[in-house]
């Protein structure tokens, strides 16, 4: 038998489609924790010097996809460290296979859930999306990534226009 101390990890991982509020959300629950946090998508902005759009025009989804994946297997080497919330892309957890890598690295996934009018709303007059061209590929997006977020360790609704609220529901499922 080890006499070893077991580590805790301390990473949360926000998911949920474009519009939710996952950076909001993000920064108030990793200011409330005093943790670190991380947007994935704005931190490969500020690595690449692009934002997501350009990336996606110059060099592809397929090169977003790969930056994404080193970026977050970084972040999840990271958060064996470090006490760590971060902001998931979108698309992130629809990756082959994501949600496996986030369980075996300890990960805490809250789905931030809101429903499809709601985000359209949101993300109405958005032009640096990439994969945000009209209502209905919004919609054909939005269904094809629901199961991946539906796999989430938690949901929590987002439809609310307090998202101090949504922190105080993160932290009710949430023991820290």
């Amino acid at each position: 038998m080890t006499t070893a101390p077991i580590p805790i990890r301390r990473l949360v991982l926000l998911l949920g489609f474009m519009g939710c509020g996952k950076t909001t959300v993000g920064r108030l629950l990793a200011r409330r924790l005093g943790w670190a946090f991380v947007d994935l998508d704005e931190e490969i902005e500020r690595r690449q010097g692009r934002n997501i759009r350009q990336i996606f025009e110059e060099s592809g989804e397929p090169y977003f996809r790969q930056e994404e994946r080193a970026l977050l297997e970084e972040l999840l080497q990271r958060g064996q460290q470090d006490s760590l919330v971060v902001a998931l892309g979108g698309g992130t957890t629809a990756q082959p296979g994501s949600f496996e890598l986030l369980r075996a690295h300890g990960g805490i996934t809250v789905w931030l859930d809101c429903p499809l009018e709601e985000l359209r709303r949101r993300c109405h007059g958005l032009t640096q999306r990439p994969l945000f061209k009209d209502a209905a590929s919004f919609r054909a997006l939005f269904e094809q990534r629901l199961p991946f977020y539906q796999q989430s360790d938690f949901r929590v609704a987002a439809d609310r226009s307090d998202p101090d609220a949504v922190v105080e529901d993160i932290l009710q499922c949430v023991a820290f």
